[in-house]
């Protein structure tokens, strides 16, 4: 019996049925979209919900997109702005939440919009914030006559203003050639021998075993390595030290032999490293634990890590089918949209049959990488090259996606 690593996961409160409009919305679903906004059955009533996802911020991380997502929402349903300007006032998470769906709803002809952002960079709190996210947005004529403006708020005690718009145009950049970088660790005159001691004695400080580490990561393949990890958990005993996951990684499938026991171990983070290792580097006689382990995390609701597991059963291909029905599960459960990719990506490789209507649901996803997978697979059907042109024409879209959009319908 595997163990899963007990990641904490973020405060939430309870998420609708995920066959509700109000679940999907919640979860970032293109089929919510498509519903609320009105491309079919079940969009009565929708404002409210969609007005509810604006002000919570129901994300399960912070790389969960939604701001596109709600944007577009907004739009098609003629919304007022109102909700979104509320959360300008709010704390510097609330701000920017508003502030990425304003500017794409200015980007796509709201001057409310826009004026609203404009506004804020004359007299909020988080100006700085908003200015630099604005500017990496918007074309350089809505924000260059801010300039009087940002010289007069400057206070001196502010962050030091990176070298990227709009400082840079302006002149007014930090002398700092960039964000600081890390000191590299290389080190090229201690051997690996004495690494491996430092790792291997129980009186080593810390920072000294996290230092080998570091070191060890960036050089070829350890494999003296190996009967050490299990002793390298940091102070508390629940996590691995820091860096030891990256060393791990680079010993590739030299680490599989053992990852087999670590991945049955009692101790969750070495479970975990186990588990991995056998995703990553396993063969077809793993696949009963990765996808006990797949069945492990649904089971316990942990949201955050079955992407790493339906790359790694990807692999197998249709010997992977065993897995097939906790992937379709997980992704159409999960609140954590952006492993949604994955599962679908998955789920293609071990069962392909049937996922026609997931990758038209796609193109009205969240998450880019969801869109561009309907994009690429959705069946050739009207009502989906009717998504694919709104994409294709849609100012608010991401580029990536537009360019993948107009080379699909270029296509007979």
């Amino acid at each position: 019996m595997t163990r899963t690593v007990s990641t904490p996961e973020p405060p939430q409160d309870v998420y609708a049925s995920p066959h509700s409009l109000k679940g999907l919305l919640q979860r970032g679903r293109g089929v919510g979209a498509l519903l609320a906004s009105g491309q079919g059955e079940g969009s009565a009533g929708a404002a409210e919900l969609v007005y509810d996802v604006v002000r919570k911020d129901w994300r399960w991380d912070s790389v969960d997109d939604r701001h596109l997502y709600l944007a577009r929402l907004i739009r098609e349903l003629g919304l007022g702005l109102d909700p979104v300007f509320a959360l300008l006032t709010g704390d510097a998470d609330d701000c920017e939440r508003a502030t990425r769906m304003l500017e794409l709803l200015a980007l796509s002809g709201s001057a409310q919009a826009r004026e609203a952002l404009r506004a804020y960079v004359r007299e909020g709190e988080h100006w700085v914030d908003v200015l630099e996210s604005v500017a990496d947005a918007w074309p350089v004529e809505w924000w260059d006559d801010l300039a009087d403006v940002a010289r007069a708020r400057l206070t001196g005690e502010e962050r030091l203003l990176w070298r990227c718009e709009p400082w840079v145009r302006w002149g007014m950049a930090g002398s700092s050639p960039g964000r600081p970088e890390l000191r590299r660790i290389d080190d090229a005159g201690t051997s690996v021998g004495r690494l491996l001691s430092v790792l291997a004695d129980g009186g080593s400080a810390r920072s000294e075993k996290v230092h080998a580490l570091r070191v060890l990561a960036g050089r070829p393949p350890e494999p003296r390595l190996i009967p050490l990890v299990p002793d390298l958990a940091d102070v508390n005993g629940e996590l691995p030290l820091p860096g030891l996951m990256r060393a791990v990684e680079r010993l590739g499938a030299l680490a599989v032999p053992e990852a087999r026991a670590w991945a049955v171990d009692e101790r969750p983070w070495l479970s975990w490293a186990g588990i991995r290792v056998l995703a990553e580097q396993g063969e077809v006689q793993d696949l009963p634990v990765l996808v006990d382990e797949l069945a492990a995390h649904e089971k316990a609701r942990q949201w955050c890590g079955p992407s790493v597991l339906a790359d790694g059963l990807a692999r197998f291909g249709t010997a992977a089918t065993d897995a097939a029905p906790v992937l379709r599960r997980l992704w159409l459960r999960t609140p954590h949209s952006y492993e949604r990719p994955a599962y679908l990506k998955a789920l293609a490789a071990i069962a392909p049959a049937g996922l026609d209507l997931v990758y038209a649901e796609s193109l009205w996803d969240c998450e880019s990488e969801a869109r561009l997978l309907g994009v690429a697979r959705a069946p050739d059907l009207p009502h989906v090259r009717e998504l694919l042109a709104r994409l294709r024409d849609d100012p608010m879209e991401e580029t990536e996606v537009r360019v993948a959009a107009k080379e699909r319908l270029a296509c007979p």
